[in-house]
């Protein structure tokens, strides 16, 4: 993503040096150990990641692998930023989320001088940017790519659930499998939405997330101080018994009943609370879009029906290997 595809050109055929790609994959496999070693910061003390060889180790290869990532990102920021600077005023720039977050708040920006607050007008700093396009990467499309795979395998091993889809997209697209997606579409695709749901309740991409005491607080029977890190089990939510019916049952039917909505809190796809994602309507057209376009053009079943579901979790849990048929329908 932050090399194979920040190469903008309106051909989208346009050959891509071999090195750019492997340096994306390098990037690629960088992002996936970062997400890995997450919870060496989280559950390992300072005390044994300084001094204890084995989490030394460890905790300084991912502290390299940080600081490659940041780098990386730095170039793209700076290269894109010399590259807006010597294109002229009245030239159009890309219409790209980079660009766009570094000409917010610049000459560039429609809402420049709209609003007098110097500090909210302020451009946004190169160390933000990376921030924000980190979040993006991490948030944004690890966990969607991981989702997809997760829909595949269990439609794969639901044909009645797959069939009621193909009817669905079937009906909406016709006979037509290359006219783009529209928002109609979208409203109308309830039973891919439903499936989407439901795989995200069954097999969580994040099944844990962590939240921090603001103040002492009682929670399961237990008295808390203050700044006490909790990580809420997810995953145990989404199987709770007294808030699913057959918990541990693939039925995306149960979100088509009328009327139905779950209750307060036991579904938590994209978090909860101030801190809720803040791309979850985004990511849901991303999955409903998605899953349609693909199913309405291809039939996709696994190689070996039998063989477990390969995943690496740590704070997101990631598909790693997925063997796959891919055949044209009909």
């Amino acid at each position: 993503m932050a090399g194979y595809f920040n190469e903008i050109s309106d051909d989208e055929k346009a050959e891509r040096p071999s090195a750019l790609v492997d340096e994306t994959v390098k990037f690629v496999h960088a992002i996936r150990k970062y997400i890995l070693g997450l919870l060496m910061f989280q559950f390992v003390s300072p005390f044994l990641r300084h001094y204890f060889p084995y989490f030394k180790n460890k905790s300084d290869d991912y502290i390299q692998n940080i600081k490659f990532i940041n780098q990386r990102m730095d170039t793209i920021i700076k290269r894109r930023r010399q590259e807006i600077e010597n294109t002229p005023l009245d030239k159009p720039l890309p219409n790209d989320m980079l660009t766009s977050i570094i000409t917010a708040n610049t000459l560039r920006d429609v809402n420049y001088n709209k609003i007098d607050d110097k500090e909210a007008m302020r451009p946004v700093t190169d160390l933000e940017i990376r921030g924000i396009i980190f979040d993006g990467i991490i948030a944004g499309t690890d966990t969607t790519a991981n989702l997809i795979s997760f829909i595949v395998y269990y439609l794969a091993h639901h044909p009645d659930v797959k069939r009621k889809m193909f009817d669905e997209v079937d009906r909406i697209f016709q006979d037509d499998k290359t006219r783009p997606i529209t928002e109609s579409d979208v409203h109308k695709l309830k039973y891919c939405e439903a499936i989407v749901k439901e795989v995200a309740r069954i097999f969580s991409v994040v099944n844990s997330f962590p939240r921090s005491l603001e103040k002492p607080d009682e929670i399961g029977g237990y008295q808390w101080p203050a700044d006490t890190m909790l990580r809420i089990n997810i995953d145990a939510i989404h199987h709770n018994e007294e808030y699913w019916e057959e918990p541990n049952k693939f039925n995306p039917d149960r979100w088509m009943v009328e009327g139905f909505e779950p209750k307060k809190n036991s579904f938590i796809m994209f978090g909860g609370g101030l801190r809720i994602c803040p791309g979850r309507k985004l990511a849901m057209i991303e999955l409903i879009c998605l899953t349609a376009l693909i199913f309405r053009k291809y039939d996709i079943d696994l190689i070996d029906k039998k063989a477990p579901l390969k995943t690496e979790s740590a704070t997101v849990t990631a598909c790693t290997e997925l063997l796959v048929d891919i055949k044209l329908r009909n």
